[in-house]
């Protein structure tokens, strides 16, 4: 009796995934990002180039979204939005000045209000990795390949000013800055070849960005990919 229940279980469930999979086939995730994303993000490209532009700026450039992003992580967040930059898309936007001291407004900020369904968010996801920066290189890293965190974490906070912007977890706890995007589960999020590029080059991705190039070896790149992909 207790395996009739669990193979219906396991046949209701696999009903409903093929279910979701066949209505999801059945919409176009290019309509659906037209009318429920379209009008806060950047789908064309390219970036903005001017300051008023980046302030001007609703949610993330989404031109190269196959390049950035996992589409497993994109399917799940679509269907549930959460925030993933602290400070909101621009900081300045949000910054207050209270008894001579800036903090960010959070009561301003605000996660992406467009929910969709588990068939929509397969349907964009889709399209969304349909965008892709064909002179991106793949293949550079390898996240399975060993490194010393202790090293990375040196680079990551010390050396160099990443944490000043971003948040991390390590050892269960959480530090870094709000200015930038959180990347306590950039290993579910980010494709580690664009965070590769990413770290290699940010004006390539975005022209006015504060994050600085920095004149990195590729070891350097590499053991700071690794740390930041193996967060979670």
């Amino acid at each position: 009796m207790a395996r009739s229940r669990i193979l219906n279980a396991a046949a209701g469930g696999l009903f409903l995934a093929t279910a979701v999979v066949g209505e999801a086939a059945a919409l176009d995730g290019k309509a659906v990002f037209a009318e429920k994303c379209a009008s806060c993000h950047n789908i064309t490209g390219p970036a903005s180039t001017t300051f008023h532009g980046v302030l001007q700026r609703k949610a993330p450039d989404l031109f190269y979204a196959g390049s950035k992003f996992q589409r497993e992580w994109l399917v799940r967040w679509l269907q549930s939005p959460s925030r993933i930059r602290p400070s909101g898309t621009m900081f300045l936007n949000h910054l207050v000045t209270e008894d001579g001291k800036d903090r960010i407004d959070e009561g301003a900020v605000k996660p992406c209000a467009s929910r969709l369904s588990a068939a929509e968010s397969e349907a964009v996801a889709d399209y969304l990795m349909t965008h892709r920066d064909a002179k991106m290189r793949a293949g550079v890293v390898d996240r399975d390949k060993k490194f010393s965190t202790s090293r990375a974490l040196q680079l990551f906070t010390k050396q160099y000013p990443c944490v000043g912007c971003h948040r991390v977890r390590v050892r269960d706890k959480e530090t870094g800055g709000v200015s930038g995007p959180a990347l306590t589960d950039a290993s579910e999020r980010l494709n580690p070849d664009w965070v590769y590029a990413r770290i290699e080059n940010p004006q390539y991705w975005d022209p006015k960005t504060w994050m600085p190039k920095i004149d990195l070896s590729h070891e350097k790149r590499e053991i700071l990919t690794l740390f930041l992909v193996s967060r979670k």
